[in-house]
């Protein structure tokens, strides 16, 4: 009897020890990618922007990191806007976000089509935009080749929400240390001056937040203290 009971919880240690598997818990980042803006202009043209990433992970899907962005927002096209409307903001912005993957919650399949779904994400979080923006106004009737151009610098909160997905792809000894990401985030301001143009000075009534989105796509390390966790994420 004492022997089935040492062989049986043998057999449970084994499996619980299987059922688990270590990770890193830092993450950096760094990619490029797409601007376009949604704002009071109606013409959304796109702009270039990079970013690097700093990521705690708590568990290998769910995390808490530091993003920060450089490039820029245009819209507008003085020639063909009946207001003469066009601009170019070189922003920065700074934001805190948190992250959870679809492996947070799916059975624990490390091969097949599990593999790569299991990356995909959402999360958002809280940030600030440094605008700098060079916008233009009405031309003169009698001089329509002259553009008035004014340059504008503030600063607003933003929420970055972010749809996305991890390929993880493993190094020598079976860990994934690095990740393929692409990302689509969407950013809504909580003022109106990404382009700008803020016309409740005028109207007196509080219009629509400027928005804008950022495709992009890079690479990502992971790195630092080894965690368990009780989904399995290496290869063996």
């Amino acid at each position: 009897m004492k022997s089935i009971i040492v062989s049986a919880l043998l057999f449970f240690i084994a499996f619980s020890l299987s059922a688990q598997s270590n990770f890193y818990k830092i993450s950096v980042g760094a990619g490029i990618g797409a601007t376009q803006s949604f704002t009071e202009v109606p013409r959304h043209s796109f702009g270039l922007a990079g970013y690097g990433t700093l990521d705690y992970l708590f568990t290998p899907f769910v995390s808490l990191g530091l993003e920060i962005q450089k490039g820029e927002i245009n819209g507008g096209d003085y020639e063909k806007d009946k207001e003469s409307r066009q601009f170019v903001n070189s922003y920065k912005a700074f934001a805190i976000s948190g992250k959870i993957s679809l492996g947070q919650v799916i059975e624990d399949h490390y091969r097949g089509p599990a593999n790569w779904i299991r990356g995909l994400y959402i999360g958002s979080g809280i940030g600030v935009i440094q605008n700098s923006t060079l916008y233009s106004l009405e031309t003169n009737p009698s001089t329509p080749d002259y553009i008035n151009v004014l340059e504008k610098t503030s600063k607003d909160l933003y929420l970055p929400l972010n749809l996305g997905v991890n390929l993880y792809f493993p190094d020598r000894e079976g860990f994934y240390r690095y990740a393929l990401n692409i990302n689509y985030q969407g950013n809504i301001t909580t003022g109106e001056d990404l382009d700008g143009y803020d016309n409740s000075r005028v109207t007196f009534k509080s219009g629509k937040p400027d928005i804008y989105t950022f495709l992009s796509i890079g690479l990502k390390y992971n790195f630092g203290t080894i965690g368990l966790s009780k989904k399995t994420f290496r290869t063996y």
